[in-house]
């Protein structure tokens, strides 16, 4: 089963996330700043950390920095209480893999804790193949079936849809795409995803409904019911 280590200074706010982690039957340590995060780290084995951003003492970037020495590919999800641009840009460049700004929905961040692992190939039963409905992604031959049947994508479409099955369920903004499939810092125009939405949906034909705008928020890939 995975292992989480959550850190953040807001001890209420640990033992909650906390809580709702081993409801999923992960293991998880709690540390309240960069410092405990770092001694609990090296004594355990761990698949994920959720780090705060604003600690005292060593602060989310610095003990980013620091888990990243020890292990460089740890998906790392940043808590952050500042949504600004610059703030969310700050971060990813820092290193840290997604973000959820406060105060936020634990099944949300639970979720994406588990696109993380996934995407890290460190989930339960991870392997090369993404599936969902009909479709099916392998991620080692970069391969695209539908019904069975082989699509061809181009890159940039490859890595989109990659993007939205890994994260499946899950509402995912124009910006988090960009930074995802573009690595743009956020100074990209979205209208390069609407774009590349449409030209996916058109290569899906009959399947164009399993990507669906959710007005306002961004786009979420799920198999028709």
């Amino acid at each position: 089963m995975p292992a989480i280590l959550v850190v953040d200074d807001e001890a209420t706010l640990a033992q909650l996330l906390a809580a709702a982690l081993r409801y999923e039957g992960w293991e998880v340590a709690t540390a309240a700043d960069g410092y405990e995060a770092l001694r609990v780290f090296d004594a355990g084995q761990f698949d994920a950390v959720v780090l705060d951003v604003m600690m005292p003492n060593l602060d989310g970037m610095q003990t980013l920095a620091r888990l990243r020495t020890r292990d460089p590919a740890l998906p790392v999800l940043f808590l952050t209480a500042r949504d600004a641009v610059a703030d969310r840009v700050a971060g990813l460049r820092a290193g840290a893999d997604d973000y959820v700004t406060k105060p936020f929905d634990l099944d949300e961040v639970v979720a994406r804790i588990e696109a993380l692992l996934r995407r890290a190939g460190r989930a339960p039963g991870a392997d090369a193949s993404l599936i969902v409905g009909e479709l099916r992604l392998e991620t080692d031959s970069r391969e695209v079936f539908v019904d069975g049947q082989l699509l061809t994508l181009t890159h940039t479409e490859f890595e989109l849809l990659r993007y939205l099955m890994v994260n499946e369920g899950i509402v995912v903004s124009k910006a988090q795409i960009l930074d995802a499939v573009w690595e743009y810092d956020f100074g990209g125009s979205g209208n390069i995803v609407e774009l590349y939405i449409s030209y996916l949906r058109k290569k899906l034909a009959g399947h164009d409904s399993y990507i669906r705008t959710v007005r306002g928020d961004g786009y979420m890939l799920r198999a028709p019911r």
